[in-house]
């Protein structure tokens, strides 16, 4: 983790309420974790709500002892609440993003706005999760929000997230089920929930735990499911000031171009080098003050101090230099540029044509392991999760490589393909990677987009391609900015498979490219940083003993006779003691993605969880399974759930479910 300052000591005093509760007008507690200054009661303070599944007693604890704490000593009362059917909180969740969760949170911030030791303002932050449903919540317009800050989030459910990308089905969604099952099977803590309760409300709710997959399925175009809770729908109804932050290396970076181009409220953006992180510990460095840069926008919109976030450039982005490809990067060394307006002026659109007039059309045939150098849809574990060498997945493309560089570029935005193509199948995925190669053949990926060729026109309507009748489509690929340096190359590969990242198509694919045309956003060499922040600063972290140390493990194999190709991928998270109430928490993740280079119904990805949880004798303990194929016509899913205390089982439940595909 990047060197932070720990700060020990606060302009005010901190009192912390471990549990208090927050009763819904439907009678349901939802338990919150509290912080505020001791004096909040004689001199009020703004609240700021964090409303998450993933469990404040031992989930996102290590990151909430170096943030809330922090935020409460410069004068918030910062609140960390465990949404309905998770964690300590009573009640049930069937879905992410639902309206009663959204409904919870609007109840939570009047509840904050009213209470004595508020002054009615409040703010709403998070990461992921939280950072989706704060802006959400902000589109619902409750009186006392009047900011968020949303990191790592999207304003498109349906294309921006990871159940789907370009019309395209993501693995991430299958494997987010999963996750998401195994998060939610565990009970309340026996010390907040009483000994003669938490056995019951997690009986209740592992009786009620929804396997989330089948219903995800069961969208598979931009529909009314997805619309819901999309702010791209009518970006004018989010009335608070929105601090939008994210990552090159997280799955999410595109929002926060979209967030500073369509808000009508206050709006700022900055983009890093980081993975799925709160920037004040993420890598790769460097990591930036985002406490500092918090209270200058809490302090602005939540207590009307004139702290100067309004006249800060709409979009600050940390450009990537050109790097050698590698699977994790403790750094990644480039500058910070800063756009006062974005859409910015300063970037200008340049058009590469790929195919040389009269140059006969291009064949695209990708084997189905293509697209195992690309590295995980959110990197989460500072492992190797990142990108690596894209010379294996470039050997199965069509590559258009451009001339060398005499002078480095910047990009910076959205590169764009338009491309001529026919294909031999009513379906078809176009995968498009814009890949930096280095002199001595390395190459390195700047971005990439897929496609779902049935939804060229519309991801609401899709259509069937007609086999051989020559179509014109654009592949955006994803924001980027980045560096390339004299002497290197531009590559754009052209594949028709992208695995594991996306679900294959029901048949081997063809595709001849007639012509090609990549739009390129650049922008002037910046010559050194043009915004500069603090140093991360944190309070002091949380105080663990380890149990079992964490551990992460990739490995492909490639079963020669039969040329099936495995990934398989554990992460062990380890097992720590809290020093202050004495859970011991663990998990390990497994995941296997199976297929067959030449038979895209051989795909196959499977997930087991294990979760635990003890204390002085008492320990609990989850295993969830899952499992996901095809044939031509449907998609299978199947779970399994097994509870247990101590050795006993004492919850077992199987989840089996076919979903019709639908040009996917």
């Amino acid at each position: 983790m990047p060197a932070m300052k720990i700060i020990t000591e606060f302009p005010r005093k901190v009192v912390e309420f471990p549990d208090m509760g927050i009763v819904m007008p439907d009678g349901c507690r939802l338990s919150a974790r509290v912080w505020m200054p001791e004096d909040a009661g004689d001199d009020p303070v703004p609240a700021i709500l964090e409303h998450l599944p993933y469990r404040k007693r031992d989930g996102t604890i290590f990151r909430d002892q170096l943030t809330h704490p922090y935020l409460a000593g410069h004068g918030y009362a910062s609140i960390r609440v465990d949404m309905r059917g998770n964690g300590d909180s009573e009640g049930l969740m069937d879905d992410e993003y639902s309206e009663q969760e959204l409904q919870d949170a609007c109840d939570v911030i009047a509840w904050a706005a009213a209470q004595p030791w508020c002054n009615g303002n409040v703010g709403m932050m998070g990461i992921s999760w939280g950072g989706f449903n704060c802006l959400q919540v902000a589109a619902k317009q409750p009186p006392a929000l009047k900011a968020v800050i949303s990191l790592c989030s999207t304003v498109d459910r349906y294309a921006d997230d990871i159940h789907y990308k370009g019309g395209c089905l993501l693995n991430e969604n299958f494997g987010w089920a999963s996750t998401m099952l195994s998060y939610s099977s565990r009970p309340p803590d026996p010390l907040i929930a009483g000994d003669n309760r938490w056995r019951d409300l997690w009986m209740t709710r592992l009786e009620n735990l929804a396997f989330m997959a089948p219903l995800w399925l069961s969208h598979q175009h931009r529909d009314g499911y997805w619309k819901r809770g999309s702010i791209c729908e009518d970006f004018s109804a989010v009335k608070a000031a929105v601090l939008s932050i994210g990552g090159w290396h997280d799955g999410y970076r595109n929002t926060i171009s979209h967030l500073v181009s369509n808000i009508e409220a206050p709006v700022k953006g900055i983009v890093g080098p980081w993975i799925h992180k709160y920037p004040h510990y993420a890598g790769p460095k460097p990591a930036i003050g985002f406490l500092q840069e918090a209270l200058r926008w809490w302090d602005r919109w939540l207590k009307g101090a004139e702290t100067g976030v309004e006249a800060d450039p709409d979009y600050r982005a940390y450009v990537m230099d050109s790097v050698r490809p590698a699977r994790w990067h403790p750094e990644r060394p480039g500058r910070w540029i800063a756009e006062q307006e974005w859409p910015s002026s300063n970037i200008t659109i340049e058009a590469l044509e790929l195919m040389a007039p009269g140059a006969g059309p291009s064949t695209v045939a990708s084997p189905q392991t293509c697209g195992l150098a690309g590295g995980e849809y959110f990197p989460f574990t500072f492992g190797p999760e990142l990108p690596g060498d894209q010379r294996p997945d470039d050997g199965l493309s069509a590559c258009f490589d451009q001339p060398e560089l005499t002078k480095p570029i910047e990009i910076v935005g959205a590169p764009e393909l338009e491309v001529q193509l026919a294909s031999d199948r009513p379906q078809a995925n176009i995968a498009v990677r814009l890949c930096d190669v280095h002199p001595d053949g390395a190459s390195e990926l700047i971005s990439y987009g897929v496609l779902n060729l049935t939804h060229r026109s519309s991801h609401e309507f899709p259509e069937a391609l007609v086999p051989g009748e020559t179509v014109s489509v654009r592949v955006v690929l994803d924001q980027c900015a980045y560096r390339v340096p004299a002497g290197h190359r531009l590559r754009v590969a052209v594949s028709t498979a992208y695995w594991p990242a996306i679900w294959p198509s029901p048949e081997p694919v063809r595709l001849t490219v007639s012509a090609a045309t990549l739009s390129v956003p650049l922008r002037l060499l910046a010559t050194g940083d043009e915004a500069v922040f603090a140093e991360p600063e944190g309070a002091t972290p949380w105080a663990t003993e380890t149990v079992r140390p964490a551990n992460s493990e990739r490995h492909v194999d490639r079963d020669e006779k039969t040329g099936i190709v495995t990934l398989s991928i554990t992460d062990d998270f380890g097992e720590v003691r809290d020093l202050d109430h004495g859970l011991v928490n663990g998990s390990i993740a497994r995941e296997t993605w199976t297929i067959q280079p030449d038979d895209p119904l051989s795909a196959s990805g499977k997930t087991h969880w294990t979760q635990t949880l003890s204390r002085n004798g008492w320990s609990v303990r989850t295993e969830t399974w899952a499992q996901m194929w095809s044939d031509t016509q449907n998609f299978i899913v199947s779970a399994r759930i097994e509870a247990y205390e101590g050795e006993k089982l004492v919850f077992e439940r199987d989840f089996d479910e076919k979903v019709p595909r639908a040009l996917v």
